[in-house]
């Protein structure tokens, strides 16, 4: 039943509007979110988004705020525009350095950037920090472990063509926390699926305690995490 819901826009869509009711983060995203913009400019911008399952989703039902989503696919971004409100922006767009630029422009003040694109993660917040978000939420890959690095920049990087796992993407929790700390950034959490990190001006968390192991990387692949730097090491690095 699920999957002809999946195929059929108008089924999927009537599907993801009972769904949203209780949107959700793939973990405790959601919840660090509503900590840490207690005090935050009433506005995020997402990218790298499912329709009823994104960080800012809370937000999103709140009418004081205002977001904008962006992602490639277009499936997702017409069912998201046939059902969120009217304070969310959503918008196509296959994201690179070229095009970026006029998100920190897109509103006078940020309160969460939220970054998950499993790719070029690290140069888009190098670009997009100078937006002084007062929030940053951004996907770290915990198979890179420790290791400062990042993958190098590539305009058309899909993860699942670079690696056949799919785990050659993004930068490490240690690379995103040095990038970070550059611009008086600190760690403020980590999610316990060990998947998303979040930097503030008050982040005083050190990086090598608070990494995690991504959950559910280790039970859906049923390699554990200890092995799987093995896989990439051989790939391109950039040191950071």
């Amino acid at each position: 039943m699920r999957s002809i819901i999946k195929k059929v826009p108008a089924l999927r869509r009537a599907y993801y509007r009972h769904k949203f009711r209780h949107p959700q983060s793939q973990s405790d995203e959601t919840a660090i979110i509503s900590k840490l913009t207690v005090n935050a400019p009433k506005t995020f911008v997402e990218f790298g988004f499912h329709p009823v399952e994104f960080n800012c989703a809370d937000l999103a039902r709140l009418p004081d705020w205002r977001g904008l989503l962006i992602d490639g696919n277009a499936a997702q971004v017409e069912d998201a525009r046939a059902m969120m409100p009217p304070n969310i922006e959503v918008a196509r767009r296959f994201l690179t350095l070229d095009n970026i630029g006029f998100i920190k422009s897109h509103f006078q003040a940020l309160g969460v950037l939220s970054i998950d694109v499993d790719g070029n993660d690290y140069w888009f917040l190098q670009e997009l920090i100078t937006a002084s978000p007062h929030v940053i939420s951004v996907e770290y890959n915990s198979t890179f472990g420790l290791e400062s690095v990042t993958v190098p920049y590539d305009p058309t990087f899909d993860r699942n063509a670079m690696h056949p796992r799919g785990w050659y993407h993004g930068a490490s929790l240690t690379a995103l926390a040095s990038l970070c700390a550059r611009f008086d950034y600190g760690l403020a959490a980590v999610s316990e699926d060990g998947c998303n990190a979040f930097f503030t001006r008050a982040g005083l968390l050190n990086p090598q305690d608070a990494w995690r192991p991504n959950a559910f990387r280790e039970k859906y692949s049923g390699v554990p995490h200890a092995r799987q730097w093995k896989s990439v090491s051989d790939m391109p690095f950039v040191t950071v």
